[in-house]
Parts: C-alpha cells; structure tokens; sequence
C-alpha cells in the first residue's frame, strides 16, 4: 500500500463483507439472515450494534438455534449497508466458508484487543 498502514480490521472485514457479497454468497437483513440460517448455509453473521433490540434478539436467538458464528461489529446499519451495496441493514450473513474465516481472521486483531478470542469452529 504504498507506505501506508494496512486497512483497519474492521475496514477489512467490511471490504472481505462486499466481496463475498459480489461473489453472491451473503443474505442481508433479519429475514434474509434468519433464511440462510435456516438453510445451514450460514457460516457467520455478523450484525450492526445499532440495530434494534428486536432485530438483535431475533437474529442471535436464530443463530444460536442453528449453531452459527455471530459476531457484534463496532459499525452503524448504514455502514454495513455500504459495505455490501444497499441501504442500511441491521445484519448479514455469509455462506461461503473460506470467505467467513477471512473475515474472522480479519477481526482477529481487535478481538485480540479487546480479550476476546476469535476462533474457528
């Protein structure tokens, strides 16, 4: 990158988010995430911390139902709408496997940070 600093790890997960969306492997929104879930294609969900409570309920009741990774981003509905080409959306879901440990692996940094860990299941 030419002498600059790497992307943020949230940036790069966001960046990683909008290319698995154009490789057509992510579900936005709580149904749509809550339909993958279903599916078990889900492989991570990851949602917005403002989304509203209900949302938020909704789709990590779904997740843990389904055994799917779900994982909180420090990021508005309206950015992780960007990130993958529409309006605001409370969450998304990825479906490809290689894709999510990416993004997982992206995030590991600021889990790191935070005393979190990020793993693989």
């Amino acid at each position: 990158m030419c002498g600059k600093r790497s992307l943020q790890p949230l940036q790069k997960a966001l960046s990683l988010l909008g290319m698995a969306k154009r490789a057509g492997a992510v579900a936005s929104g709580v149904e749509g995430v809550r339909s993958l879930c279903r599916s078990g294609k889900a492989r991570l969900v990851l949602s917005a911390e403002d989304s509203s409570e209900n949302s938020a309920k909704r789709i990590a009741d779904c997740c843990a139902f389904y055994g799917v990774r779900h994982m909180s981003l420090s990021c508005s509905m309206a950015e992780l709408g960007h990130a993958i080409g529409t309006n605001e959306v409370a969450a998304a879901a990825v479906g490809d496997a290689g894709l999510a440990r990416a993004i997982l692996e992206s995030l590991a940094p600021q889990q790191e940070q935070e005393g979190g860990h990020v793993g693989w299941q």
